[in-house]
């Protein structure tokens, strides 16, 4: 029960009075809490609890959830976050309401929440205007200095579009970003690669060590060359046959046109091993891949998982990747057996974050495709050994 003049989020049950925080205010890290008898001591306690409230979403205090949360997501902790109005906080904030935002890619958005970590201790709360090239200098190269020069050109590199979205929003001007003289020096790109024996080798290791879900993503990204995160993405109802038998990842919701790679026996031996060990039957969107816990792969527990699997097999000074470096090497194999570049782009480019526009041209030769690629990768490889 609540009454008129009772201080805010202050209830009554049976006599006993209770503060009682907001789903937002939970969200903050407030919890519910017992007052007593309904009567004046309470409402001194209530009012007591409302000022800490008021204290942490003015941002005057920090909240229980950012004192106390060490594994916070971003988007979290920036719901529990306060900018003054004409900070760059303030306008990354208003882009996130925006559909633009919304029509982000999920790894798109990723990028940026991995650039605002480090553009927010150091502008988070600063009026764009006000930002000097030296700023962005000095910045730039500490992330260089302490991180890498690959991080310190991704941090950049969201610098700049965020300024772009905080001048149409009104924060600032487009073409006076200060970071417009500031070199953006890029890290050299990869040219590291993984032979067939060795992904034999990762995914042996990898079932020993009792990460089958992991074996079978191994096998699965060696042969399709799709990426990690839309591997782990599958569904159930994505695995399919087609009529010679050849193993397909479908696109959600339907059937029969294949998005993903064929499989070669191997992989498929694998995979069905791996579901096997699981003991259950998955169906419709349940995803596939699980780690050890049962519970699906996420993006960190996939890459921790690969990494202490990695280091096991090759050693701690091992740094090749599960993502960039198979696809590489896949397409390696299939240039040097012969298969021609836009068809490898072709092949390559069929993931599930990607392909939907590609199958209202692409669809009646995509399944060709894909096995002239995976051919033309099984004689590269012969020629490679």
């Amino acid at each position: 029960m609540v009454k008129r003049g009772w201080p805010r989020h202050y209830v009554v049950k049976r006599g006993r009075a209770f503060w009682q925080p907001t789903p937002t205010m939970k969200l903050a890290g407030f919890q519910p809490v017992r007052l007593g008898v309904d009567g004046p001591s309470a409402f001194k306690i209530a009012e007591e609890w409302n000022r800490r409230w008021d204290a942490a979403r003015t941002g005057q205090a920090p909240s229980p959830a950012l004192a106390s949360a060490k594994n916070l997501s971003p988007e979290m902790s920036e719901e529990l976050t306060v900018y003054p109005p004409r900070s760059l906080g303030a306008a990354f904030r208003d882009y996130r309401k925006t559909e633009e935002w919304r029509l982000k890619a999920p790894r798109t958005r990723e990028d940026w929440w991995r650039g605002w970590k480090r553009i927010k201790p150091v502008f988070g709360d600063v009026d764009p205007r006000t930002v000097r090239l030296n700023d962005v200098s000095a910045w730039r190269a500490a992330i260089e200095a302490t991180v890498s020069l690959r991080e310190a050109h991704r941090a950049l590199k969201i610098w700049r579009a965020l300024w772009k979205v905080a001048a149409a929003l009104g924060f600032c001007v487009r073409d006076a970003d200060p970071s417009l003289g500031v070199r953006n020096r890029a890290a050299a790109g990869r040219n590291a690669t993984w032979t067939e024996g060795e992904a034999v080798r990762l995914f042996k290791r990898a079932w020993r060590m009792g990460f089958h879900g992991l074996a079978a993503v191994i096998a699965v990204a060696w042969d399709t060359q799709m990426s990690p995160g839309d591997v782990r993405a599958l569904r159930a109802s994505q695995f399919a046959r087609g009529g010679t038998g050849t193993v397909f990842f479908t696109q959600r919701g339907k059937t029969g046109v294949p998005v993903g790679g064929a499989l070669s026996s191997r992989a498929i031996a694998a995979l069905s091993a791996y579901l096997s060990h699981i003991g259950v039957e998955l169906h419709g969107e349940a995803f596939i891949f699980r780690n050890r816990s049962g519970a699906p792969y996420s993006k960190d527990t996939l890459g921790d998982d690969f990494r202490d699997v990695r280091a096991a097999e090759f050693g701690d000074g091992e740094r090749r990747m599960l993502g960039h470096d198979f696809r590489r090497s896949g397409a390696v194999e299939a240039i040097v057996g012969g298969a021609l570049p836009a068809e490898v782009s072709h092949a390559m480019g069929n993931t599930l974050a990607t392909s939907n526009a590609l199958f209202a041209t692409y669809v009646p030769i995509n399944a060709a495709t894909i096995q002239t690629v995976l051919k033309a990768r099984r004689k590269g490889r012969t020629l490679l050994d």
